[in-house]
């Protein structure tokens, strides 16, 4: 089960069940089903395994199962479909999953390491413990030496004598300050659809830093023509009307940045989303704050949630001058596009470790 649903992490991240399960620990989550090994009666007479001497040779497809179909588009059709059962599943082991490859891209040393995150020390091998932490080269080492003991060399077998555990102990990396900007158009044209997208990455964001990281710091800022800091709550639940102005919530970051927190001592990052219905005389102007928090930043995104006509806005396409490798732009359609934005927005490049 586990496995099924690493595999269908993009669909599961955006579920409305997860996004909006107020608190509880439990979630359900859909799943297929896997088929399990069982007879069924061929109507297209293919080739069967059974007993007797019949014409099958090893490697052969004795039976193949009608590709079902997806259900998707209008009408009836006339394939089976696919089943789904719903899987209770903690959010923390769902996190788990969804966290496992995602950290702060190019993370720098900064003067006051306040940043600290968790992590296991394995400092201890014992003769007791839990069957996970079976030590299995020092298990198959104490074997061998006891047969050797017995002047019988080599690995005869394993005795429960001859059984090691790992154990650990939790420490503590300290990691130079970090700052998130998390900002949002809330605007019109940002309708219901388009606001449960960037609200689903925010709410993964925010659940991914606060898991992996214990003192990340996140400012929450919402905009139409003018932008706002606001607090968590009203930035998940509130939304707004009239036009889009998107430079003034870059502004107001460069302003909140000055104040605030000084590149000296902090590494920022700031992610944008938007629909991109921007008012078309300000892209000049959002290009010219992008540049200038890219000077402060160690990171900036961009995400831009497209409507049902699929269409490059004239912002994005203004963002394409941008010749910078801190600046990454992403793309969601609908609602699988969650995840690879989270992938891409937070994968660390190779090689890259925490700073300490």
């Amino acid at each position: 089960m586990r496995e099924a649903i690493k595999k269908n992490l993009a669909d599961i991240v955006s579920e409305e069940s997860i996004i909006m399960h107020d608190g509880r620990k439990v979630v359900k989550v859909p799943i297929r089903t896997l088929d399990e090994y069982h007879f069924r009666f061929d109507s297209g007479k293919q080739k069967h395994g059974g007993q007797g001497e019949g014409k099958s040779k090893p490697g052969d497809v004795i039976y193949s199962e009608p590709q079902r179909g997806q259900g998707k588009g209008k009408g009836a059709g006339d394939e089976p479909g696919v089943d789904y059962y719903e899987a209770d599943i903690t959010v923390d082991e769902l996190a788990g999953m969804i966290f496992e490859d995602l950290g702060l891209p190019n993370l720098e040393q900064k003067k006051k390491p306040e940043l600290a995150s968790e992590s296991v020390d394995f400092k201890d091998i014992r003769k007791k413990g839990i069957a996970g932490n079976i030590d299995r080269k020092r298990t198959i080492m104490e074997a061998i030496k006891r047969s050797a003991l017995k002047g019988k060399p080599g690995l005869k077998e394993i005795t429960p004598e001859d059984l090691r555990y790992k154990t650990w102990d939790l420490t503590f990396k300290y990691e130079s300050n970090a700052v998130v900007l998390a900002m949002m158009d809330t605007s019109g044209s940002m309708g219901p659809f388009e606001k449960y997208i960037a609200r689903s990455f925010f709410f993964w964001m925010v659940r991914f830093l606060r898991t992996k990281y214990n003192n990340v710091q996140i400012v929450f800022l919402a905009h139409h023509t003018e932008a706002r800091e606001t607090t968590e709550e009203e930035f998940f639940t509130k939304g707004a009307s009239g036009g889009t102005r998107c430079s003034s919530v870059y502004k107001l970051a460069l302003e909140i940045i000055e104040k605030r927190y000084s590149p000296q001592d902090y590494n920022i990052y700031a992610f944008h989303f938007s629909d991109g219905d921007n008012l078309a005389s300000d892209n000049e102007n959002c290009l010219k704050q992008i540049n200038k928090l890219l000077q402060v930043c160690n990171m900036v995104g961009y995400g831009e949630i497209e409507g049902p006509y699929y269409y490059t806005s004239t912002l994005r396409t203004a963002f394409k001058r941008i010749q910078n490798q801190k600046f990454t732009c992403v793309t969601i359609r609908d609602k699988s596009g969650v995840y690879p934005a989270l992938k891409k927005f937070f994968a660390q490049a190779p090689g890259q470790k925490s700073v300490n």
